[in-house]
């Protein structure tokens, strides 16, 4: 068993990037070269822009290149409560941003040419208890009514048709989801970035920002200096780097993954004939998918803790169990890979994005990132270029986590609490 992200050890190389230091100056830099950091300075850099991106490590090594591989509409809480909560046109507005963000995600596969096995399977969320259908039965109308009307029911009579395991009472079906290969289509975004001018650094993690005046900075980082008329900070869950304005205003939780030897076409009809992407309902439920090599993804929070080998390996462990709970005749299948990674979750598991001391940013986006980052990529483009109104995050405010300071020692009490609503509800 590989303690290595499946996504990332399938990858072509990225070859694009820069050499030498990093020195002079930029339209824009980047600070962070996962989707939002690569689809921003891709944008950029078509618009003839000149752009640099920092990354400390490699492009998209970390949330980019270590998630469960779901692409979908979706915001991350439930809409009947996101409209009692925000209103409905706000909620209808933000699930509308999703939608928009699974088309951005198509737009530049198809414009750029990107080899990624990109392929439409709509979501299927499951339900784990049978008073958890009848939530996704109301959710499903106030979806049909407001502002989804592809969204289909799938009651438990039907369930067999739809997945192989007698464990889900039901499921709520939305179509507009994609699947693809994470590191594929990290570095075809890379690659597509450079093609059009755009300089990317790896090992340079930033260490100093120095603002000079308005949204002019001079960043100091592992591999040099360099001089920005804007930035753009884009790392997500990452606590590298003089970002604890940003870091205390997200909870980096970890979530895990497995992935098993590959499966047999009678394993896959049988167990998954429509090779959807799958969540459940729990709180700390499991998400998974078939990857393109015929492989069972399966994922989770497995616990809360966060992600080193040890604890992957510990994770690793709870997590085969779950995947036997629900498919048993795949209990003695080899697991091959296992990883984990950090989910940057805001307190209303909403993103967020805008502008903080002359910094422009986005991240936040609290476990739905793949579609949100890459097209909250293009939308910071052009909100750089003077169009306020193209982030759809423009209206939220973003408090602290309460008790919170950017570490991670309060994420097993985190987990407890959640674990003991999944038992009482």
């Amino acid at each position: 068993m590989k303690l290595d992200s499946y996504w990332l050890d399938t990858a072509p190389v990225f070859t694009g990037g820069a050499q030498g230091p990093v020195e002079g100056r930029a339209d824009v830099v980047v600070i962070g070269g996962g989707f939002t950091g690569l689809s921003a300075a891709l944008e950029l850099a078509t618009r003839g822009v000149s752009v640099t991106v920092l990354e400390a490590g490699r492009i998209a090594s970390e949330a980019s290149g270590r998630n469960g591989g779901q692409c979908n509409t979706g915001v991350a809480q439930d809409f009947a409560s996101l409209a009692a909560r925000v209103g409905l046109e706000q909620a209808r507005g933000f699930y509308r941003a999703y939608e928009s963000a699974v088309a951005s995600v198509e737009s530049i596969v198809s414009r750029h040419q990107i080899d990624c096995d990109f392929v439409r399977t709509g979501k299927l969320k499951l339900a784990a208890k049978p008073k958890h259908f009848e939530k996704l039965a109301r959710t499903y109308e106030v979806l049909r009514r407001e502002v989804d009307p592809e969204v289909e029911l799938i009651p438990a009579d039907r369930m067999r048709s739809e997945i192989g395991s007698d464990g889900f009472h039901g499921g709520l079906l939305q179509r507009n989801g994609v699947q693809m290969h994470m590191g594929k289509f990290g570095v075809g975004l890379a690659q597509a970035a450079t093609r059009h001018g755009a300089r990317i650094f790896e090992g340079a993690a930033v260490k100093q920002l120095k603002r000079i005046d308005g949204e002019r900075y001079e960043l100091t980082s592992a591999r040099g200096v360099i001089t920005a008329d804007r930035v753009l900070v884009a790392t997500g869950a990452s606590r590298v780097g003089p970002l604890q304005w940003f870091q205390r205003r997200m909870a980096p939780v970890g979530s895990f993954i497995v992935v098993t030897e590959p499966l047999s076409t009678q394993q896959l009809d049988a167990f998954f004939p429509r090779r959807r992407s799958y969540v459940t309902s729990l709180n700390i439920g499991n998400y998974f998918r078939v990857t393109p090599d015929n492989r069972l993804l399966w994922g989770g929070r497995a616990r809360f803790a966060m992600s080193n080998p040890h604890s992957d390996e510990k994770s690793g462990n709870v997590l085969r169990k779950g995947l036997a709970k629900y498919f048993p005749e795949l209990a003695n299948t080899r697991i091959d890979y296992c990883w984990g990674g950090l989910i940057d979750i805001t307190v209303d598991r909403l993103p967020r994005a805008g502008r903080h001391e002359g910094l422009y940013y986005s991240m936040g986006y609290s476990g739905h990132g793949v579609q949100m980052s890459t097209h909250m990529g293009r939308m910071m483009a052009d909100m750089m270029s003077g169009s306020e109104q193209a982030n759809p995050w423009r209206s939220l405010p973003w408090p602290s986590v309460p008790g919170h300071a950017g570490r991670a020692w309060t994420l097993p009490l985190v987990g407890a609490y959640y674990r003991l609503q999944d038992i009482l509800f």
